[in-house]
């Protein structure tokens, strides 16, 4: 029988109620382990950029994109320092990571180059239309990435 060896965990966060959920669940599995973790926050910028673009000046269109991405870059600190704070409380070495992109993508070739033993998130667990029209970071995640995925499904509000 093999022991898995949980060393490196990799938390991806979106900032919401459910993922703060998961990070609690990541810090347990990391103290159980003797692990550190890499608490990841992607920022998006596959879709703003071409939202406004027939609405706004290309001035003011970059104006607005900025002030979005330096948004969602505030709320990505948040987001990553809440789960540092949550491993100090606990006593786990917790590196806070900022990335920008595709989530998917930015995820997995993140967790691949840095060599986690595995990668924690969770889902909403929507279905039918929901999935289609916002698409599964999750299920991006766990069919394409060679790190092993772990996906908490909680029953909160997001």
């Amino acid at each position: 029988m093999t022991i898995v060896d949980f060393k490196k965990i990799m938390i991806a966060t979106d900032g919401s109620n459910c993922s703060k959920q998961v990070a609690d669940r990541g810090i347990e599995l990391a103290k159980l382990s003797s692990g550190t973790v890499d608490a990841v926050y992607v920022v998006s910028t596959i879709y703003l950029p071409s939202m406004y673009g027939d609405y706004l000046s290309p001035m003011n269109m970059n104006t607005y994109w900025e002030s979005i991405r330096e948004a969602f870059k505030t709320q990505g600190q948040q987001a990553v320092n809440y789960i540092k704070d949550l491993g100090e409380m606990k006593g786990i070495k917790v590196e806070p990571v900022l990335l920008e992109g595709n989530p998917s993508a930015e995820l997995i070739r993140y967790a691949e180059e840095e060599k986690m033993d595995i990668v924690i998130m969770g889902t909403l667990g929507k279905t039918g239309l929901d999935r289609m029209l916002l698409g599964s970071v999750a299920g991006n995640i766990v069919r394409h990435s060679k790190v092993p995925v772990m996906v908490i499904r909680e029953n909160c509000e997001s």
